[in-house]
């Protein structure tokens, strides 16, 4: 037996070995190639179009904010997964923008991919998509088996192509949100909560087992005006569809319908193999399918000067505040690393305008109180302060929204949720079922919140008083940002989220447009005259060695540490817990919403 055991021992040693010999080889394989593309310049990297060329919009992966710095997931790589690199939704407007003027992009082939983004995302690419159509230029799309997602963009195509054994998948809209009670009841930890606002939902999943009422109303109203503007969008493009056929094809089940069906009720124009689609595009470039050159959006917006005018004399920035908001993070909005950027803008003479493109639950009050400060002194220098809401702009990301000069958002964008909580874990009951028995020695007993203890009815009064105060000064900053009366504020916050429309009916919300909605009204503001100015993105982003390593073919390497170490499997419960008992105890955070199309 204890043969086995160092046999076993040393295997693990050895495949652990394998793995970094693995990993040094491929490393040592791409690094000429990231050194030439770390060293070349831009000029260098500028696209070369081709006359008749096709602009191919491949919708298929992830589909985030803006290009960022490049992180290996490890387990990722040790499972065989590889390396996923999303696409940018501000590369691919930029690129869609840039075909529809350029005089030798004639068309655009949209290749269906079940595209992984919020719906205010896919919302943006849409209506990317219907702007290319305006020059005149033909939109075809196609695929296999079509997401919703999939058919939300490309229901603008002129012509829709589906795969004689495809399918479409039309199920309405709705997200789940798992609760972690019952889990946290049988490890022996107990969380206990501390809020203000009856719809302020957050931390329901881990102190009770199903969706309160409130929450579930928010919701139903939420998801009913979504999918109805959903519905009305698809119309629009679709001309032999109406704004209550996705309703009807969701309660049909459409996904089970044969392809003629779906061609016949109009939901797509025609059936067709992929191997057909090159000639059927070529056509439109008067092209033998063969010799069809096509350009991604990516490609494109290399040639475009949008968003890299850091040299400029007058330039508007476009700030991306993306992600949770955290103190000391690598991920998500961390206020360290955005409140010098805000001042350095504040101090830039050369800045004349701040759009804050927001795409964010919220999160850390600290950090939401410190952006917002940064906010106000940006202000102060009496340049316009605009907002662009992508999917999410709640809580915390309606903290550092509030006081805007002019607020746009996307007619699908989530925001409000003016609320605070606290979250306290006790490991009391842990303790007990692992035999471990807590001994504190302290100045002031009880005057200090302990994870071995449950707290004591005197500690939640102060932690509801500290919350209460949280909460009002929430509501001031709103009142005063939003020229509201407090009493108006607190009639609608209560912690509900809203749709875009509804929070521009309210007035929390000034007008539905994109970021180059905002970004034009920001430079109209500052007194810039139309092409007098430059845009500039921040924070800066360049490829680095991680960006370089993904596109030399590290997935490969991932499947073969894969090989030698075996997989991995994560388990979603520990994660949250982990994740949970790591976040700060004070949050302005909105309701968990994993909404998705796919």
């Amino acid at each position: 037996m204890l043969k086995k055991f160092f046999l076993n021992l040393l295997s693990s040693f050895v495949g652990a070995w394998i793995a970094m010999v693995l990993f040094c080889v491929v490393a040592v394989l791409v690094v000429v190639g990231v050194a030439a593309r770390l060293g070349g310049d831009e000029e260098g990297r500028t696209a070369k179009v081709g006359s008749d060329s096709v602009l191919l919009l491949d919708l298929s992966g992830t589909i985030i904010e803006t290009p960022e710095a490049g992180q290996i997931d490890f387990m990722s790589l040790a499972t065989g997964e590889g390396v996923e690199s999303p696409m940018a939704l501000n590369v691919l407007v930029d690129g869609i923008r840039e075909g529809k003027e350029s005089d030798k992009v004639k068309a655009m082939y949209i290749k269906c991919g079940h595209p992984s983004a919020s719906p205010a995302t896919l919302n943006a690419v849409r209506q990317a998509v219907a702007d290319f159509k305006k020059s005149g230029k033909k939109v075809y799309a196609y695929a296999d088996a079509m997401t919703m997602g999939d058919y939300f963009v490309a229901s603008q195509a002129d012509s829709l192509f589906l795969n004689p054994g495809g399918m479409i998948e039309i199920s309405g809209l709705g997200g789940t949100t798992l609760f972690f009670k019952d889990f946290l009841d049988k490890i022996g930890v107990k969380m206990t909560l501390v809020k203000v606002g009856t719809f302020k939902s957050a931390a329901e999943p881990y102190i009770s087992n199903q969706m309160s009422a409130p929450a579930r109303a928010q919701l139903d109203t939420l998801y009913g005006n979504m999918w109805s503007y959903i519905g009305k969008a698809v119309a629009d493009g679709r001309k032999s569809l109406n704004d209550k056929s996705l309703d009807n094809a969701a309660n049909e089940f459409i996904l089970f319908k044969s392809p003629a069906s779906v061609l016949k009720q109009g939901f797509v124009d025609r059936l067709a193999y992929e191997r057909q689609m090159d000639d059927i595009v070529g056509r439109l470039v008067d092209k033998e399918g063969k010799d069809v050159r096509y350009y991604t959006p990516e490609t494109l917006s290399e040639s475009s000067d949008w968003g890299k005018a850091y040299g400029s004399k007058n330039k508007i920035a476009v700030l991306y505040a993306t992600g949770e908001i955290q103190e000391y993070s690598k991920s998500g909005i961390d206020c360290y690393r955005l409140v010098p950027q805000i001042t350095e803008l504040a101090d830039d003479d050369d800045v004349k305008g701040l759009v804050l493109r927001v795409n964010s639950p919220g999160g850390s009050v600290f950090g939401s109180e410190q952006i917002g400060e940064a906010l106000d002194y940006f202000k102060s220098k009496g340049k316009p302060f605009i907002v662009s809401m992508g999917d999410y702009a709640a809580s915390g990301g309606y903290w550092i929204s509030c006081t805007a000069d002019h607020i746009f958002a996307d007619p699908l964008t989530i925001t409000g949720s003016i609320g605070i909580f606290g979250l306290f874990p006790s490991a009391e009951g842990l303790m007990k079922k692992l035999g471990i028995t807590p001994q504190t020695v302290s100045t002031n007993p009880g005057k200090n919140i302990s994870f071995f203890e449950d707290p004591t009815p005197e500690q939640l009064n102060v932690l509801q008083d500290y919350i209460n105060d949280g909460y009002s000064r929430f509501v001031r900053r709103v009142a005063k940002g939003r020229k509201m009366k407090e009493e108006r504020v607190r009639q609608i916050a209560e912690g509900r989220v809203y749709d875009a429309e509804q929070a521009m009916k309210l007035k929390l919300v000034d007008k539905l447009g994109s970021l180059d909605d905002a970004v034009a009204y920001a430079a109209s503001a500052a007194g810039l005259k139309e092409n007098k100015y430059g845009v500039a993105v921040y924070p800066k982003y360049k490829p680095d060695f991680l960006d370089i390593l993904k596109a030399q073919g590290f997935d490969q390497l991932g499947r073969e540490i894969a090989k030698a170490t075996g997989e991995h499997p994560e388990s979603a419960m520990i994660r949250a817990t982990t994740r949970l008992l790591r976040q700060s105890p004070w949050q302005a955070r909105m309701t968990p919403l994993y909404l998705r199309f796919n």
